[in-house]
């Protein structure tokens, strides 16, 4: 129990973040109006995969470092749990593309799928993509470990221009891009909400808590594989 506290605090606050999130008051906002609920998921999903992208760089360098299939199986568990992160993020996203800049504004499909922040999402996720594509290339586990680990170090590096920094330097629909639809009332300083603010962050850690959690369970079950295989 006292190395679970955590884990605790994951549930905790994830029940508090489904339950706030659908009853406390969010402000009434044009386009967005209830589906701003949906920041306590989109975004906070968001936040989830970019630590645990960083905790999967941070192993990355570990390993060039100091070599170990350990470092390795934590570069890699870290990396996959944080693209199932993205990819809900991307579900979710378009979720909300579709309640508000498609039905409410009435913009086009086409338009939308042109939109940078998508756009750039979509590189982010197909990058990552591609290092679990490459990791299933190699026959050889340390030459894998290698090449994966460098190209980790490549794929986080792109990460933050193409999700956080191109699709802020152009037109965009997003909230708090220019050109885009103002009022983002967990994230701008300026309108910042409270009550949001209340919720939001507790979803950021509790998202994180249990992305973590889920990659230990799939680490310790891949270093007993690795332990079995090295005792037959």
């Amino acid at each position: 129990m006292k190395n679970n506290w955590w884990k605790i605090l994951s549930l905790i606050l994830l029940v508090y973040t489904i339950i706030a999130g659908f009853l406390f008051p969010v402000p009434a906002l044009p386009i967005l109006n209830e589906t701003i609920r949906n920041l306590y998921f989109h975004v906070c999903m968001w936040f989830g995969m970019m630590i645990l992208f960083i905790i999967s760089f941070v192993y990355s360098i570990k390993y060039l470092n100091k070599p170990s299939d350990k470092n390795d199986i934590y570069a890699s568990v870290y990396a996959a749990i944080g693209s199932y992160y993205g990819i809900l993020g991307y579900l979710t996203g378009f979720i909300w593309v579709n309640a508000t800049w498609l039905t409410d504004k009435g913009q086009s499909l086409g338009t939308v799928l042109k939109e940078p922040k998508l756009i750039g999402a979509a590189i982010a996720l197909l990058i990552y993509g591609a290092y679990f594509v490459l990791r299933g290339s190699f026959t050889d586990i340390d030459k894998r470990a290698r090449v994966s680990a460098v190209y980790n170090i490549f794929a986080f590096a792109l990460l933050f221009p193409s999700i956080w920094i191109i699709p802020r330097l152009v037109g965009s629909l997003h909230p708090g891009a220019p050109g885009g639809e103002s009022g983002n009332p967990a994230l701008n300083q300026r309108d910042i909400d409270p009550i949001m603010r209340m919720v939001f962050w507790p979803a950021v850690i509790g998202w994180t808590l249990l992305g973590v959690w889920i990659a230990t369970l799939k680490i310790r079950m891949q270093l007993l594989n690795e332990k079995k295989l090295s005792n037959e």
